[in-house]
């Protein structure tokens, strides 16, 4: 019911119910599709995997199949099927982030590996699957009853900025600014000594204060963007200003006065419910409103514990599905989808909402120069753009700073907005 859901009620925005009475279907005169094991009667077939009728996970087998520019995993063969594949079983499978549960091999900060996934091995994970499968199944159901009201799909573009460090030097703090200057000095880095000073005297913008260019471009651009802010307490990999500066509390409150908010859990509060509630309670206190949007530091995050936290907590929305070192479609789809616990074998009313690029990976993970960042990018918005689907991107403050490593950057973020702003007519059909 879950896969049937998604690609026939949220993807096609079908009426639609379900029987296993095959007097009651046969009965129905209306259109109509049949997915199970065995054919029966002429309505359209979907054949059926075990996937989707099974209890417990386990290493799943499959063959594959090339279909319409894509590779398909449960492949299916003989005649009458509507699909050479079980387009079910297979959106499921990536949409579950089943192979997740499965595999224990993790990067330097436990996270799963892009590389580790069945996309990435098929060269699919810049594809979104599940949006391409399902108008093909939509366009294919339609061919057998053309009347039948498929809805239209727009793209839309949600821009999503992650607050690790609101300023490079100012705010820090007598300690934190002490040490900060004596680092630069035993590494000889004048240039950095002369900048930091003229910050921390006026005279020179931080160079990670970009929210005014960000203003202006949401001004400019109609944009509807997220803010998810850092506020756990310093630690090695959180490095954010201190959420008890007076700064920093105004600053949160100008970003929240101009865009949605969420919390940015901190790299220390991994798995830890106790760090979390304390970091989305000071957050909350600041904006004088709830939190429910969420995206994990360092996307550092565990299926289905770090989801079965968020849900403890009543956050309502995720943003972390997407990997940090490759562009494309951790669950394989450019749209939001709740949240499917495998472990306990349940839909939850977690949303997660995937992204399908992030500035780090492009810059850090993958070294691609700017144009090369930009070709990227215009590839993957041509991707959702062709399905109707939801381009999110992820950014920084500091990388729209566009200094020192991320120089040129400003102007790479302008040239996309104005390319994503051209966006299609609605899709319908096949692509």
């Amino acid at each position: 019911m879950y896969a049937m859901e998604l690609l026939l009620g949220q993807l096609l925005g079908l009426e639609f119910d379900c029987t296993v009475d095959a007097e009651q279907f046969n009965a129905y005169e209306g259109p109509k599709m049949q997915y199970g094991s065995q054919r029966q009667g002429e309505a359209p077939f979907v054949k059926a995997f075990d996937l989707l009728f099974e209890r417990h996970i386990h290493e799943q087998s499959f063959r594959t199949v090339d279909f319409e520019g894509t590779v398909a995993p449960y492949a299916v063969y003989g005649q009458g099927n509507l699909l050479p594949f079980d387009v079910f079983a297979a959106s499921f499978f990536l949409v579950s982030r089943y192979e997740e549960y499965l595999s224990q091999v993790r990067d330097q900060y436990g996270r799963f590996r892009a590389e580790s996934t069945w996309m990435f091995e098929n060269d699919m994970l810049q594809k979104p699957l599940v949006d391409i499968w399902t108008l093909a199944l939509g366009a294919r159901l339609q061919a057998v009853y053309p009347d039948l009201p498929i809805k239209k799909r727009k793209f839309t573009f949600i821009p999503t900025y992650d607050v690790d460090a609101a300023w490079a030097y100012k705010s820090k703090g007598v300690y934190r600014t002490l040490g900060g200057f004596i680092k630069d000095l035993s590494s000889g880095d004048r240039e950095r000594i002369r900048e930091r000073h003229q910050v921390l005297r006026g005279k020179r913008k931080d160079p990670f204060d970009s929210f005014e260019f960000q203003f202006e471009l949401q001004k400019e651009f109609k944009l509807k963007p997220i803010y998810f802010i850092l506020c756990g307490e310093y630690d090695t990999n959180d490095k954010n200003i201190s959420i008890r500066k007076a700064a920093f509390r105004s600053l949160i409150k100008t970003l929240g006065d101009h865009a949605d908010v969420g919390i940015h859990p901190s790299f220390s509060s991994y798995l830890d419910i106790d760090k979390l509630r304390k970091e989305i309670n000071s957050l909350s206190e600041v904006l004088h409103r709830p939190l429910t949007k969420s995206r994990q530091h360092f996307l550092r995050m565990n299926l289905p514990r770090s989801y079965q936290k968020l849900i403890e907590l009543d956050i309502s929305d995720d943003y972390t599905m997407g990997f940090a070192s490759q562009a494309g479609f951790r669950a394989g789809i450019a749209d939001t989808f709740r949240f499917y616990d495998l472990e306990n074998d349940m839909v939850t009313n977690l949303r997660v909402h995937p992204f399908a690029l992030m500035d780090g990976t492009m810059r850090d993970y993958l070294n691609l120069d700017l144009e090369a960042s930009y070709a990227l990018t215009k590839q993957l918005i041509d991707e959702v753009k062709a399905v109707g689907g939801t381009f999110i991107y992820l950014t920084h403050n500091e990388t729209l700073g566009g200094e020192q490593r991320w120089v040129g950057w400003p102007e790479m973020y302008r040239r996309m907005l104005e390319y994503i702003t051209k966006a299609p007519e609605p899709v319908e059909g096949p692509i």
